[in-house]
């Protein structure tokens, strides 16, 4: 209960700094709105010019977008000061953090919540609202608790993926880009059709680095559709296993890094 307190405390602080300069907070959110309004438009001028990409139609594509941008904004304003391990580590601020009576990930995780991302889960959620009426989805149970739950899955499944980007800092110390590769890359992709991919491609991002599984999938199963070869749609009902597996991994890894951490040498 003490170490739930120092939580409590750590999080009200972080968040009241950020909304303490008002003006400032909103253009920031007003900045993480514009990008994922643009991101968005991307999507839509692609299918301007053509009726359907990957298999999905326009209604479709808002759905996989709408669940991958809400999962990611979700994850990123949570578990994104882990794209920060390289000035951790260089820096030496990581062993202040191991001499601490609080395990040293949800320190890191407790340490800067950006809620400037919440913009980006708005432009997500209204574009879900709208794929979902523009798609005349034939809801049953099964399908909006599928619905309900992706949203949430996706951004568990997510950070996953930051917990294990900034384990792998232990041993690349400094190369953030190959790390964001599998970060931001795999958010890119999982806003898009995996049957638009090259068969390498769509299982790297199924099976390797599960993007599919935040959004792809589960529209798949939702929409009743059979999917691409080598991944069917009934995948989609598989998230939370993807999400128990990716902790799993990104977990070892973290305690891995961790345990062969030796200081910044200063």
């Amino acid at each position: 209960m003490g170490d739930l307190a120092a939580y409590r405390a750590v999080l009200g602080a972080r968040l009241r700094s950020q909304l303490a300069y008002r003006t400032s907070f909103w253009l920031d959110v007003f900045g993480a709105v514009m990008v994922a309004v643009t991101d968005f438009t991307e999507i839509y001028v692609i299918f301007h010019n053509v009726p359907t990409l990957g298999g999905l139609d326009l209604p479709a594509a808002m759905l996989v977008f709408g669940l991958a941008t809400i999962g990611f904004a979700f994850a990123n304003m949570v578990c994104g000061e882990l794209d920060t391990m390289p000035q951790f580590i260089r820096t030496g601020t990581l062993e202040v953090m191991l001499l601490r009576p609080l395990p040293l990930l949800a320190q890191l995780i407790t340490a800067d919540v950006r809620l400037k991302r919440i913009g980006g889960a708005v432009v997500g959620l209204v574009t879900l609202v709208l794929g979902i009426r523009l798609a005349h989805v034939a809801w049953t149970p099964q399908a909006a608790a599928l619905a309900a739950v992706t949203p949430l899955l996706g951004a568990a499944l997510f950070s996953a993926l930051f917990v294990a980007a900034g384990a792998l800092q232990f041993w690349l110390v400094d190369s953030p880009e190959v790390t964001n590769s599998f970060t931001y890359g795999s958010a890119y992709a999982s806003r898009y059709s995996g049957a638009a991919l090259p068969l390498p491609v769509r299982l790297f991002f199924a099976f390797v680095v599960p993007a599919a599984f935040t959004a792809y999938l589960p529209t798949l199963a939702i929409l009743g559709r059979p999917g691409p070869p080598w991944l069917p749609g009934a995948l989609g009902w598989y998230g939370p296993l993807a999400v128990a597996i990716a902790w799993t991994v990104a977990l070892l890894l973290w305690r891995a890094g961790v345990r062969r951490y030796t200081g910044a040498g200063g």
